[in-house]
């Protein structure tokens, strides 16, 4: 991780990384030329590395760096293309610092660290002048400072408390617990108002008055693994990630429920027809189900499959589940009013499956696996229909609206359309120059299909034709999952570094 930080010129900034000369280094950089100016060693060889920067509140040329065991005042001379560095002094105090706050005249700037307490130091005698809390200390250490207008501090902490100082006595007066570490502070206009980011995707707003805290927006902090919207309606979809489920409206993009499961991953979701519950696959073996509206649990069917459950998939009458596991089984569970019965094992695949999707007449089912497998199920006899074989680990597999064709994308880069009656291939074509395809939905009316996957790219491809019509830019990690909404009002995606980015659907009318 490199920090990067714009200086009050617009034309310069600042970043701290790893040079092959200099080793871990403060590097000032010309934005008009994109080319260094100057740069100098982040900290003595006897201390530790450099961590955070700060910038100067009234000048252009001083910014302070600190990490482990080191806290340096930097003055830049541009004309002359040098920074030069002067070492504060903390007497026998040793610390890792996390984050700086500078003043808002530079006179004198804080430290928080990772042991829990807060340094002042003098800018210009680069002395530290106090320190504390003495006894008190704050578990997981300080991560975020912010000093408001009247000189009163604001401390956020690793174990999620946001604390409030008045003056230097380091005695909070006030204090409140969110929900995550604590990863930045800022204030509104004055200090009125005052926001807090959190380890765990959480933003509050806090009121200085009256100290208490609202969260206003908040996400998934772990990769996202599955997105469905609910039959008929485009205003609600649900996602699920490491330990939760969430249901969000689609217009506010806001969130509506939370389940939680702690210390377990839920690999996939789905929406039962009736709209009465939420089925969900768990890596402790388990299928779970829980009612949309309030998130009880409604059901819970053991041992689903040895190796967790990796797929799930529901017939169109709810009295069908259809489950796949980690270790290639593909499980019919008979869902009655108070009863779940396993109908039938089916054992072709190897490895994990990774999608199932059933017909609408709910007779047969294809099921994508790891094992460079698709197969086509007949679910009367519970026998194999089908089977299509490709040199790739298949990660997701569409019907056509018409289930006379299905198209397959997986860790080879390529997207196939095959025949259903005799699993023969019509086509293939490269859908990504870089990286797996983990995700694949197709238009009600199957004139487009989605793709999504390692490159960070969403597609929208013509399905006759197999030319890509639209791409989508905003993703900074792997693409797992992406639905169109019903109606193709919207295509909504998510990825591995816990976002949900939500698009108009291009070709809607």
């Amino acid at each position: 991780m490199c920090p990067v930080l714009p200086c009050l010129r617009a034309d310069v900034t600042l970043l701290l990384g790893r040079s092959p000369s200099w080793g871990l280094s403060v590097v000032v950089w010309s934005i008009a030329k994109r080319d260094a100016i100057c740069g100098s060693p982040a900290s003595a060889q006897s201390a530790g590395n450099a961590a955070v920067l700060a910038f100067s509140r009234c000048r252009d040329e001083m910014f302070v760096s600190a990490g482990n065991g080191t806290i340096r005042v930097w003055e830049l001379d541009l004309p002359n293309r040098k920074i030069r560095s002067t070492e504060c002094q903390t007497g026998q105090l040793k610390r890792v610092i996390t984050c700086i706050m500078m003043a808002d005249d530079d006179s004198y700037f804080y430290v928080g660290t990772t042991s829990g307490d807060i340094l002042k130091l003098n800018t210009k005698s680069k002395l530290m002048s106090d320190y504390g809390p003495m006894k008190d200390k704050f578990s997981l250490g300080v991560t975020a400072l912010l000093l408001l207008k009247t000189g009163d501090l604001v401390v956020g902490t690793g174990g999620g408390i946001i604390a409030l100082f008045k003056g230097s006595n380091y005695k909070s007066i006030k204090k409140i617990q969110v929900q995550g570490g604590v990863t930045s502070l800022t204030r509104r206009g004055q200090g009125h108002q005052f926001f807090a980011g959190t380890e765990e995707s959480q933003i509050y707003r806090i009121n200085f008055a009256e100290f208490k805290e609202q969260c206003i927006a908040t996400c998934h902090n772990e990769a996202i693994n599955d997105i469905i919207f609910p039959l008929g309606t485009s205003d609600l979809f649900a996602t699920c990630s490491k330990s939760d489920i969430r249901v969000w409206h689609t217009p506010e993009n806001r969130e509506l429920l939370r389940i939680t499961i702690p210390n377990m991953t839920c690999h996939a979701i789905e929406f039962m027809r009736d709209g009465k519950s939420i089925i969900s696959a768990w890596n402790d073996g388990k299928i779970r189900a829980f009612t949309p509206e309030t998130g009880r649990l409604m059901y819970v069917i053991d041992n689903a499959h040895s190796l967790g459950v990796t797929a799930i998939a529901a017939t169109s009458d709810c009295k069908r589940i259809i489950s796949g596991g980690g270790e290639g089984q593909v499980r019919v569970w008979e869902i009655g009013q108070n009863t779940r019965k396993l109908e039938g094992v089916l054992k072709e695949h190897i490895s994990a499956v990774s999608c199932i999707k059933i017909k609408k007449n709910n007779l047969e089912c294809i099921t994508a696996s790891l094992d460079g497998t698709c197969i086509i199920w007949d679910l009367v006899r519970l026998i194999r229909n089908q089977m299509i074989l490709a040199n790739t680990l298949f990660q997701c597999v569409c019907y056509h609206p018409e289930e006379f064709q299905i198209i397959t994308s997986g860790t080879d880069r390529n997207i196939g359309w095959w025949e259903v009656f005799d699993g023969s291939v019509i086509r293939e074509l490269e859908g990504s120059v870089k990286g797996s395809i983990n995700g694949m939905d197709i238009t009600s009316d199957g004139t487009h299909f989605v793709t999504g996957g390692d490159d960070h790219l969403v597609k929208v491809w013509d399905y006759d034709t197999g030319e890509v019509t639209h791409v989508g830019v905003g993703h900074s990690g792997s693409i797992r999952r992406l639905k169109i909404c019903p109606g193709n009002k919207y295509i909504v995606s998510v990825s591995a570094d816990g976002a949900i980015l939500r698009w108009k659907y291009p070709h809607s009318h």
